[in-house]
Formats: structure tokens, sequence, C-alpha cells
């Protein structure tokens, strides 16, 4: 017989939206219990840069994100974002009373010039006494995450919420203790939970009841392969950071009749394979900083590399307005003629002038025991295998499989192209241009990456999940990336802003009866 306990509303998944929501329900006066599937907290907001997306206008925040979803999302939702994106500057504050952090709000344009891209800025944790100023301070209470991330002092912002509610008893929290099956009453109204505690390191089986109901905002499903396959466009997508995040929440919502929505879309740039073949991730290409069309006069930095397909060719702007966005679209195209993806892989080409710019590439993982520190100057990677060398574009050619004479014409064009400051292919800013030209010259294996997922179950303004016909599934609610609202581009610090909003509303939603459950259920 299993072990059985009772709360009244019961939060899956332990990053920021199921902190923001545990919060929120039990200030509601909620008894919670919060549940992670891994043994540290943290998902993938942990490692964000620690931005969430806000508006000083919400009538331009809506006409943003309606023009950023492209008609694949309702505009009840999107407008419930906007108003959510325009308290949160005030939310924060008020969550820093708590252990005197600094909020601070930059204006910041969207990443695309989409009507009301002015209007938008950014809300971030810039400091918290006692946390950070060192390494070991830095990384208290979250070793595994490496490297330090802005999103650790978000989080910990939101952590040190829990613990203060927990010293309460209104949150009591496991972690280590996956999830694995909603539960029903006989009405059909999602009522808790099956639940694998971690008791003394050993698994027991509890069901858990939840008399308002459960908020799922455990992630996506970036370390699923399955699913990655069914879903996304092409594959292989290469996890980047977090391997928790394995589609839980759509299969327990699926299971409770829940219609699906945005699951091709994945937030990522692309990267480089692990040279050990066992390592659960992969190795994010250099980042650069982003840029909107029409906006950015500033001069952007010089990207040091070319990208080239399977034919030896340039295919596009390797330096888009978001990289993390935009820039593993182009490893989806087939290529009919040559019954393949010919982009998958791609291959990433600099010279010796580019290899002492900075490092090619880098890490973040949310992970006790998967990290990799990328070398300053490449050269360890070079011994390792992730970069290739060779004295010349023909014998880099050869190391790649690919056509010498077209690869040193592809090389020659882009050179001549630097140096009339024109790229007459592709139109990438001319002051971002460096010249191929000095030997060693060095390539890489260049594949799609995901950071997360934005797909998953439907849900409306209030949070709740629907199902196939777009009826509200009784008892239960999605928050975060699970099921998030992007589904045509995205927009950089818009998952943080779902976390924070959703959640919310999610725990607003849950609670709106808390007297008559209560009272009911005493």
């Amino acid at each position: 017989m299993l072990d059985s306990t009772e709360f009244d509303v019961l939060v899956v998944g332990y990053g920021a939206a199921g902190a923001v929501a545990a919060i929120e329900a039990a200030r509601a006066g909620a008894r919670v219990l919060l549940v992670e599937k891994m043994p540290d907290p943290g998902g993938i907001s942990i490692l964000s840069a620690g931005g969430v997306r806000i508006c000083n206008d919400v009538a331009q925040g809506f006409s943003y994100l309606h023009h950023t979803c492209g008609g694949r999302t309702p505009d009840d939702v999107l407008q419930a974002l906007a108003e959510g994106m325009a308290e949160l500057p005030d939310y924060l504050r008020e969550l820093a009373k708590l252990n005197g952090a600094t909020i601070d709000v930059v204006p910041a344009p969207g990443n695309y010039p989409f009507p009301g891209c002015d209007a938008l800025g950014y809300a971030e944790v810039s400091a918290i006494p006692g946390f950070g100023g060192s390494p070991e301070k830095e990384r208290d209470g979250y070793l595994a995450v490496r490297p330090m991330r802005p999103g650790c002092y978000l989080f910990k912002l939101l952590a040190d919420h829990v613990e203060h509610l927990q010293a309460q008893g209104k949150i009591q929290l496991w972690l280590d203790s996956p999830v694995e099956r909603l539960l029903r009453d006989t009405q059909g109204r999602v009522c808790g939970a099956r639940i694998a505690r971690n008791v003394q390191g050993g698994r027991t089986p509890v069901q858990v009841r939840a008399r308002l109901g459960v908020i799922l905002a455990c992630g996506g499903f970036e370390a699923d392969e399955e699913l990655k396959k069914q879903f996304l466009v092409s594959t292989p997508v290469i996890t980047g950071s977090f391997r928790g995040n394995t589609g839980d929440g759509i299969r327990m919502a699926q299971q409770m009749g829940a219609a699906l929505w945005h699951m091709w879309l994945y937030h990522g740039p692309y990267g480089m394979r692990h040279p050990d073949p066992d390592y659960p991730f992969g190795l994010y290409a250099k980042l650069l900083p982003m840029w909107t069309p029409e906006r950015t006069v500033k001069p952007l930095p010089k990207m040091a590399w070319i990208i080239v397909d399977q034919h030896a060719r340039r295919y596009v702007n390797e330096y888009p307005p978001y990289m993390s966005d935009t820039g593993v679209r182009q490893f989806d195209h087939y290529d009919p003629a040559a019954y393949r993806h010919t982009r998958m892989p791609s291959f990433m080409l600099f010279d010796e002038e580019g290899r002492k710019c900075y490092p090619m590439g880098r890490s973040m993982t949310n992970d006790r025991h998967a990290c990799y520190e990328w070398s300053a100057d490449n050269l360890k990677e070079v011994d390792n295998g992730i970069l290739l060398k060779a004295e010349s574009i023909a014998g880099l050619a050869d190391l790649l499989g690919l056509d010498a004479e077209a690869l040193e014409q592809t090389v020659g064009q882009w050179n001549e192209g630097v140096r009339n400051q024109v790229d007459a292919q592709f139109g990438r800013r001319p002051e971002t241009m460096m010249p191929l030209i000095k030997p060693p010259f060095y390539a890489a294996r260049l594949w799609p990456m995901v950071i997360n997922t934005q797909g998953g179950p439907v849900h409306d303004a209030q949070q709740r999940v629907l199902d196939a016909f777009g009826d509200p599934i009784p008892g239960l609610y999605a928050a975060g990336e699970l099921g998030g609202v992007f589904g045509h581009v995205y927009m950089a610090g818009g998952n943080l802003a779902e976390c924070f909003v959703g959640g919310r509303i999610a725990a607003r939603a849950v609670c709106a009866s808390l007297p008559e459950a209560l009272g009911a259920g005493a």
C-alpha cells in the first residue's frame, strides 16, 4: 500500500516558474508541496543571463508579443503576459525586501524591430548581500552550476523566499523526487500525483493529494531524444546544459488529455560535440552580443569565423541579430539533390588571427558531474580534437572531407568581401568581418544545440491547461517553458518573463477558491 499525504497545491519543478508559483500559492494561504526530480534546484532558469523581459507600456508590450508570436498564440494569453511584464519591476523589488537584493531595470529594445520593441527592457538582480564576491560564496548552494551565471542571482532571490516559507511551514520541498503520474478524482479533476520521494537516499512511492490543484512547471524536453526526434524539424539536436528536462510534464499533461502547441520551436545556438561520446552535453560556440536591426548603431564586435556546408559553400549570414534564436534554423535545410541534410553538420572556419581573438566555445551546465572548461587560447581544443588544424585551406578541406577547390574558392570570395567591406552574398555587417589569410587554419564541426524547448501543453490566460477541444482540464495548470507562448520567433528574456508572470497567474488561479476548498476539505 502506498504512503499518502495531502497538501493544498502541488507544484512540480523547482526552477524559476515553480519557485514563483510555490511562493505565491503559499502567500495566498495554501499549504504547498514543491517537488523537483533532480538533486539540485534551478533547472534551466539558474543558467540564464538573468534578465527578465519587462515592458514599460502594456499596449506596446502586447504589440511586440503579438508580432513575435506570429498568430500562433491567442491574444488574451499575450495580453496577460504583457500586463504581467509591466508589473515585474515592482514585483522583483518587493521580493528583494527579504534579502536586500539590488534590482536593476534597464531599457533594451526587442530582438527584432517589430512594433513595440522600444517599450521593452530587462529587470535583473545585480547583487545580493553575502552572495557573490568570491568563487566560494558565489557557488554556495549552487555547486552544480558551472560557471557562475547571472541567473544564479535571480534564482537566489526566489530560493531565499522558498526557504523563508519553508521555515514558516507553508512550503515543503522534496528534492530528487520525480513525479511518476498525475491522479484524477471520480469527477475527472486532477487531484494530485504519485511521487517517488527520496527518503534517506532511497525512493519511496508516495501518493500526494492536492486539494486545489497541480501546477506543472517542470520544463521542456531538451534532454529527451525521442521527443526531439518526433517534434523538432531536424535531428540530431544536441542537449546544451541540463539533463533533467525530459518532457515529464508534457507526458503527464497528455495523460490528462492536454493539447500541445509550439512543439517545433526551441531556443539555442549552434555548437560542437564533446570529444567523449558519453559526455551528456555539447559545447556552445562563442556567443557574440545581440543586436536589433534598425536600432543598433554602435559597431558590433569582430566575428572570427565563417560557416560552410558540406558543399564547401557559405550559405548564411553568420551574425544574425539573435544567434540563439535563428542561429539553429539553417540546419533544417534538406537538399533534395543530395538526399540529405547538407548543413548537418556544418563547418566553422577561422585562421590563426581568429584563434587568438577569444575562446571559440563555451560551456554552461547545471549538473554535478558534467562540466567542461574551454581554454582561453583554443589550443586544448586542438589537442583533444574539437578543433581541426591544417597549414592550408586545401589541407583543412581534406580533414573535413570537403572539396578542396570549392573551399578555396569560398574562402577567396570571403576574403575579397572583407577587403571591400561588403558581404555581397548574405549581408553580414562589415565591421564584424575578418579575413581567413594567416595559417594555420582551423575548423570545427557544427551542430544545432538546444538550451530549452518552447513546446508543451496549451494553456489559457489563467495558465489553465486545455484539452484538445479547448476546454480547461480541471485542477491542472502550467507555467514557464512548459508550453511557452513562443511558437514563431523567440524574445530574449521571454521565458524568464513567462516563469514569473505565468507562475504568479497560475498560483492566483489555483488558489482562487481557497477558503471554500479548504473548508470543504477540512
